[in-house]
């Protein structure tokens, strides 16, 4: 469970923070001249954005396999009883 909450946290901030105004004011981006251009550029948001979303499914994948589990583990007790 903690690697699914990990992962769909990660993946929704990477979703956001690069179309938001943190984006912006990226300290690296004041000291390397050509970063602060490269950081606007809609491809790198996109491409940024893209890492977020399939580390949101990989959460979201890692949530249900673990929901899964506990559904079979608690049929399993519940059947081991009768």
């Amino acid at each position: 469970m903690l690697f699914a909450a990990y992962f769909l946290e990660a993946g929704l901030l990477l979703i956001i923070i690069p179309w938001s105004g943190f984006w912006d004011r990226n300290i690296f981006a004041s000291f390397i001249p050509g970063f602060g251009r490269l950081l606007a550029s809609p491809f790198v948001r996109g491409a940024v954005s893209g890492v977020g979303v399939i580390t949101t499914l990989a959460g979201v994948v890692e949530l249900i396999a673990a929901l899964a589990v506990r559904k079979r583990d608690a049929q399993g007790a519940d059947g081991a009883g009768a």
